[in-house]
C-alpha cells in the first residue's frame, strides 16, 4: 500500500462525534513524504477527529524516536520527537481562508488526506538545531573543529566604556 494514501480518512461514512485513528511511521513514510532529515524511526501518530455536519476538527499527536544527524559532528543520533497540531476542515464551497488552521473542503468532499498535516507536525516538532548532549559528539570531529575555531575578543564600544567609568566611580 502507498504509505502516503494510508492516511486518507473517508469521513462521509462516519457518524458525527469523536473518532480516533492511529498510525506508525517509519523510514518508508519518511522517504515517500520527502522528510530528508529523518533516516529512520518509529513514530506513533494519533489523530483525534471530531466530526460534525459542517466541520472536521482534527488533533494530530506525534511521538517517538527518530534517527537524525547531529548538526555539529554529523554523526547519527536519536531524537525523541513529540508534537501536536490542530487542523480544522470546513465543509464549504469557500476553499480560501486567511487562517492557517482552517482549511476549506468542498461540500461534495467525502475524504481528507492527512499526510501533509502529519508531515507538518513532524517538521514543526523538530528544533532548528539538533546536537548531541555535551561530550557525546565524535572526539575526532571536535578536535578538528577546535583547531579551526577562533576566539574573538569583544570589541569595546567607547560609549559603554564611558558609562562603565561612571558606574564604577566612588561618590
Amino acid at each position: 500500500m502507498d504509505p502516503l494514501k494510508e492516511h486518507t480518512i473517508a469521513f462521509s461514512g462516519l457518524k458525527d462525534g469523536e473518532h480516533t485513528f492511529t498510525y506508525k511511521l517509519g523510514k518508508e513514510f519518511f522517504d515517500a513524504a520527502g522528510v530528508e532529515d529523518f533516516e529512520g524511526g518509529d513514530v506513533a501518530v494519533k489523530v483525534s477527529m471530531d466530526k460534525s455536519t459542517t466541520m472536521l476538527v482534527t488533533n494530530i499527536h506525534v511521538e517517538g524516536p527518530v534517527a537524525v544527524r547531529c548538526h555539529h559532528c554529523n554523526e547519527p543520533m536519536d531524537f525523541a520527537l513529540i508534537g501536536d497540531q490542530r487542523q480544522i476542515f470546513q465543509l464549504t464551497d469557500q476553499e480560501e481562508y486567511d487562517d492557517d488552521e482552517l482549511i476549506g473542503l468542498g461540500t461534495h468532499a467525502y475524504e481528507v488526506n492527512l499526510t501533509h498535516y502529519i508531515y507538518e507536525c513532524l517538521r514543526l516538532s523538530v528544533p532548528a538545531r539538533l546536537v548531541h548532549a555535551p561530550g557525546e559528539c565524535d572526539p575526532e570531529v571536535e578536535k578538528v573543529l577546535g583547531k579551526y575555531s577562533v576566539e574573538h575578543e569583544p570589541i569595546p564600544d567607547p560609549r559603554w566604556e564611558i558609562l562603565d567609568k561612571l558606574k564604577n566611580q566612588q561618590p
